[in-house]
């Protein structure tokens, strides 16, 4: 593992002036000033993504009102930077939206820079933002975890227009030297060889066999301290406990206190409902759609009692906030013009959250390499990292399919099962630990279900 001294973030800013607020006294956590921070999604995610990395910061003391998550309206990036196409963004496009949120912590929190912490595409879309969209100057450092500042391949004959090639005229010039400013410390967060998107073959990419022109260090930069998680998984590499530490210690100085998220007493949640649009998800609110959220039994799935919320949102798509247990599980119920009933199960919420995101599919789930499943299917998605083949991982009694046998890196994070029978039933999904538990409904073949990790 690389490692320089991972403080400098922090000494930025006190050196910079910032006049940042405590944390709150506490028996552990935080005891220095808690700087504001920006953090950045990747391609096709939403804030949503931080919501756990967010918690452990609470958790150690960091006050939640100093914690900013960037939500880009069309998350995914054009197939060529310089062509208008629904639902996707530029480069520019993804750089200004990160400058609205900056702008919005720099006014909350009466400051002059903040931190940055970005996953994936948010990496370069962070570099891009402070080299040519006025950033350099309100920004003390960067936290840059499974990144593709080297592109995901490198061809200088083709796509010299895609975002996602190293050779291309975006990361060529990005990556001018010097790929870190000489006044903004940068640490690197970065897999040894497991990040899917930093692989010399291009099997990940549809071209097996074929080199990329990149390999397992594409993530590093000139000029940053390097982290290296063994074994982390390309979103692991921000949202693992061991991440976490290197995050926290980069943006304060400090070894976090804990790593367990500590629960609320009465978690407040919140979010919003948004959709697809062109074959890619989006960050816009689906107006018009109507969500109820039960309770149900850990073991079965079944609904206890009466709804806990029901919401017809409006323009801004936002749902609750609603009391919650921090040990209850819940049923998220979505119906929505142009997609079908949508049931998705989720783990408890320990702590409060207005990024408790739904997104919203537009067809019936439910396809294992390339096959569509008949009957009632049951979906799995772990949106924070990867089903590896050494996971524990299962569905309905059964290993997740669709992982193939012999990669060792992870590459799935999505599947289902078809089942059988007439009579509704209870699916548990585990992985490593975590379960949760799901009902079909035979009744209403067209429900979609879905059952959603939170680690």
């Amino acid at each position: 593992m690389k490692r320089a001294a991972t403080s400098r973030i922090l000494l930025a800013l006190l050196t910079a002036g910032v006049s940042a607020s405590p944390a709150p006294a506490a028996g552990k956590g935080l005891v220095a000033p808690a700087p504001p921070i920006v953090f950045v999604h990747g391609d096709g995610d939403s804030a949503a993504f931080w919501m756990p990395v967010l918690w452990r910061f609470e958790s150690n003391g960091y006050p939640a009102d100093r914690l900013f998550a960037v939500d880009i309206d069309h998350p995914s990036a054009r197939t060529d930077d310089t062509v208008a196409e629904e639902n996707r963004s530029s480069t520019e496009d993804a750089a200004r939206s990160l400058s609205q949120t900056v702008e919005q912590a720099l006014a909350a929190t009466d400051v002059r820079q903040v931190a940055i912490v970005a996953h994936s595409r948010g990496c370069q879309t962070a570099r891009n933002y402070v080299k040519n969209f006025g950033g350099a100057d309100k920004v003390a450092g960067m936290v840059l975890a499974g990144c593709v500042h080297h592109g995901v391949y490198a061809n200088s004959e083709e796509r010299l227009n895609s975002e996602y090639n190293g050779a291309g005229r975006f990361l060529t010039a990005l990556n001018q030297p010097p790929e870190v400013p000489d006044n903004i410390p940068v640490t690197v967060i970065r897999s040894d060889r497991f990040d899917l998107y930093a692989q010399p073959d291009g099997r990940f990419l549809g071209l097996a066999g074929q080199a990329t022109g990149v390999s397992y260090d594409a993530p590093d930069l000139d000029g940053a301290d390097t982290i290296v998680i063994d074994g982390a998984d390309h979103r692991e590499t921000a949202t693992a406990p061991e991440a976490f530490i290197e995050i926290y210690r980069a943006v304060t100085g400090q070894v976090p206190a804990t790593l367990d998220i500590e629960p609320n007493d009465s978690p407040s949640i919140a979010g919003e409902i948004s959709g697809y649009a062109n074959g890619a998800p989006t960050n816009l609110p689906l107006d018009g759609a109507r969500l109820t959220v039960f309770a149900v039994d850990p073991d079965t799935g079944g609904r206890q009692g009466q709804a806990v919320l029901e919401k017809a949102v409006g323009a801004d798509g936002r749902y609750g906030p609603f009391a919650a247990r921090p040990d209850q599980t819940y049923e998220f119920v979505v119906e929505a013009e142009g997609y079908p009933k949508t049931r998705i199960y989720r783990a408890p919420f320990p702590r409060s959250t207005d990024i408790a995101n739904l997104r919203l599919y537009p067809a019936v789930a439910g396809a294992i390499a390339g096959t569509t499943l008949p009957g009632e299917v049951v979906n799995v998605m772990r949106p924070r990292g990867y089903f590896g083949i050494d996971d524990n991982a299962t569905l309905g009694a059964l290993p997740i399919a669709g992982r193939p046998e012999t990669e060792d890196v992870p590459s799935v994070w999505k599947s289902s099962l078809a089942i059988v029978g007439e009579a509704p039933e209870t699916v548990v999904a585990g992985f490593n630990g975590e379960t949760i538990a799901a009902r079909t409904t035979p009744e209403n073949p067209d429900d979609v279900v879905w059952i959603e990790f939170l680690y």
